[in-house]
């Protein structure tokens, strides 16, 4: 018996609300500031979502998970433009947007995948798994970063002057941040994850509900 239920459509579509409702409230400062109040959890997002994505009731369309990790991926860019354009800039115009802002749509693939991954490979909810989550959401956070901040460096008007010796200094200034917030935003994912699998051992009726064991 696995300790992960399988979702239905109206679950994962619930959780992908939460968790876009968590990019909103931590991404809309991004660009001020990156890492004030709180870290940006886009990256975190991305990865939570494919886990839960791919957790698919039978019967349910094969093609929700594209819709899901598009309707996320727009609503980032939604963020982006409306925090860009309420400082009176264009979008295009900003520092952070550039060519290589179409990198973001492989960079957060990356996120996807690892959570996908991670899910085809969980049974339960205990510290195997998590460690087995936290490898993975790592991986996938520097894949993730190796995209997004090679992009960046190299095609961005922003950085005028380029050479490899820069960039793996660049990636060594942001490298450590950016990984180390996806980390502790999956963690918190999973606990909160662990907690929700005890209170459904002892829900009734929670297949009728859409949960299925």
């Amino acid at each position: 018996m696995t300790a992960t239920p399988v979702l239905s459509t109206p679950w994962r579509v619930g959780i992908l609300a939460i968790l876009a409702i968590v990019m909103l409230a931590t991404r809309s400062h991004l660009l001020g500031d990156h890492f004030l109040p709180l870290p940006d959890a886009s990256w975190a997002v991305f990865f939570v979502a494919g886990f839960y994505s791919s957790a698919r009731a039978p019967g349910d369309a094969r093609g929700t998970g594209a819709w899901m990790f598009l309707a996320l991926l727009a609503l980032a860019v939604l963020i982006d433009y409306a925090v860009i354009t309420a400082q009176g800039i264009g979008f295009w115009q900003h520092y952070c947007v550039s060519p290589a802002y179409w990198f973001l749509l492989p960079s957060y693939a990356a996120l996807w995948l690892g959570g996908a991954w991670t899910r085809a490979r969980y049974a339960q909810a205990g510290l195997r798994e998590l460690g087995c989550a936290l490898a993975a959401a790592a991986v996938a956070a520097s894949v993730c970063f190796l995209i997004s901040n090679g992009s960046f460096y190299w095609l961005s008007a922003s950085v005028p002057v380029r050479s490899f010796a820069g960039w793996i200094e660049n990636l060594g200034d942001w490298y450590v941040p950016f990984v180390r917030a996806t980390l502790i935003y999956v963690a918190v994912a999973a606990a909160l994850h662990a907690l929700a699998i005890q209170a459904l051992r002892w829900m009734p009726g929670r297949a009728g509900h859409g949960v299925e064991r």
